[in-house]
């Protein structure tokens, strides 16, 4: 038997025990609730991935460069055509020469007549002769002013040097070539050159001399192989020496030339 007191002693503790619940199992909801809770919250940071997508597709504005290569525009450059010059025009008005050089010392190039038209393609530095090409010859050939009459501005040609025809296969330049000075007349003198008579065409001297303090281009013709000496006017007072050269002429054109040693003042 179970003592009172004792007894009294188990039912309180199994009233207590019956009070709070202990005796049952806790409801299933209970047990479940915090899983719902981290569920709901862990898809959030798929929100941050979007952002990258829209920028990938604009690099595509970009690739209009393209447009640059219009500098084929510049390539207007031939609107920049150097305008076609219109050579002056010379028509013969007397029968005439046209000849190899510029003065009346050079061999005759052809025969010009009344009429004869052509256009001047250079000019001389040390005479008004003028470098003229003729519509009936194939060349150029040298002829004076006085013969011609001229439409244009000869100024706007440039000056032009003499192109001789040769060097001779036919004949040497002259040999032992000297100048002697007397006051002031200079002395050339040369050995003969033995051409036959159908080429003989002589000498040409092409020299420089001071007159009155100017240098003075004076080119003179020998009309033969005899002539083997010829003196010039040569003063002092010009700022560049005088001297010139001097060539074996026939028929078919000019030798080399040979420097002529010209004594000083």
């Amino acid at each position: 038997m179970i003592k009172p007191p004792m007894m009294l002693l188990s039912l309180l503790l199994l009233s207590a025990c019956s009070s709070f619940g202990l005796s049952q199992p806790l409801p299933v909801e209970m047990a479940s609730t915090p899983l719902t809770v981290t569920a709901s919250l862990t898809p959030s940071p798929s929100l941050t991935i979007t952002p990258t997508l829209t920028f990938s597709q604009t690099p595509t504005c970009t690739g209009t460069p393209t447009i640059t290569h219009t500098p084929t525009i510049t390539s207007t450059s031939t609107i920049t055509l150097t305008p076609t010059f219109v050579f002056p025009e010379v028509t013969v008005k007397v029968q005439a020469h046209c000849r190899y050089g510029p003065a009346r010392a050079f061999l005759h190039a052809a025969d010009l007549y009344p009429g004869d038209h052509g256009t001047v393609r250079g000019r001389y530095r040390y005479s008004a002769w003028l470098y003229v090409k003729f519509d009936k010859l194939k060349y150029f050939c040298w002829v004076s002013p006085s013969v011609i009459e001229v439409t244009g501005d000869i100024t706007k040609i440039y000056f032009t040097e003499p192109r001789l025809p040769g060097p001779s296969v036919l004949y040497p330049p002259p040999n032992d070539v000297q100048a002697i000075r007397d006051g002031t007349q200079v002395t050339v003198s040369w050995s003969r050159v033995s051409m036959t008579e159908d080429d003989d065409r002589g000498y040409l001297l092409d020299v420089f001399v001071c007159q009155q303090g100017n240098l003075i281009w004076w080119p003179v013709a020998l009309s033969d192989q005899y002539q083997t000496t010829h003196t010039f006017i040569d003063e002092p007072g010009c700022s560049q020496p005088s001297g010139g050269v001097l060539y074996t002429v026939e028929k078919h054109g000019y030798s080399h030339p040979v420097a002529i040693p010209w004594p000083s003042p």
